[in-house]
């Protein structure tokens, strides 16, 4: 029902001079809140899919050609973090160069549940699109399709509502050869 005013609600903000971004946030909103209780009793097949410019600059993931690029967790990029707290709970995490990427994810690895993290205008898109499992969104912090970045707490609050760390497992920060000779050995 959202989705059926939603380009006459984007022209009228338009129109009158507002931000029609907000649109797209007030509907990844309420799917975050629609679909939070379902979501939050997925245990098994769980996917976060990540936007292909969080990617530093200097990137050397390779990028295979049904799951998108395969993060190294060299410590350029907030990718690699995300990554292993992930893997921590027990999440597949997917760097997509592209929506087609999410198509081909969704037929062969059949999720129950998935986060994504976007710009608002596609994050509202894609949500819609996969609306067939219970989601939940994140905000991009920057846009611009070149070295992004998102606030990784919000990503781990998220993954959190289904696998929270016990209180006895204190997640590692890994230190990378890339952070050891950018401190200069410290």
């Amino acid at each position: 029902m959202l989705y059926l005013f939603y380009s006459p609600t984007k022209w009228f903000f338009s129109a009158f001079s507002m931000n029609d971004l907000l649109v797209d946030e007030i509907l990844v909103e309420i799917q975050n809140t629609v679909f939070l209780d379902k979501f939050k009793k997925q245990t098994e097949r769980k996917v976060i899919l990540l936007p292909q410019c969080l990617r530093s600059s200097d990137c050397h993931a390779r990028c295979d050609p049904l799951y998108g690029f395969i993060c190294t967790k060299c410590g350029r990029c907030d990718i690699g973090e995300i990554t292993k707290e992930a893997e921590a709970r027990d999440f597949k995490v997917f760097v997509v160069p592209g929506s087609s990427f999410v198509k081909k994810i969704f037929k062969e690895y059949k999720p129950t549940s998935c986060i994504g993290v976007a710009c608002p205008v596609e994050l509202s898109e894609s949500m819609q699109k996969t609306s067939i499992i219970p989601s939940q969104g994140v905000y991009l912090i920057n846009d611009g399709c070149f070295e992004t970045k998102v606030n990784v707490n919000d990503v781990i609050l998220k993954m959190d509502l289904v696998s929270p760390l016990s209180e006895n497992s204190i997640p590692l920060k890994t230190v990378t050869l890339y952070d050891f000779e950018n401190k200069g050995g410290q």
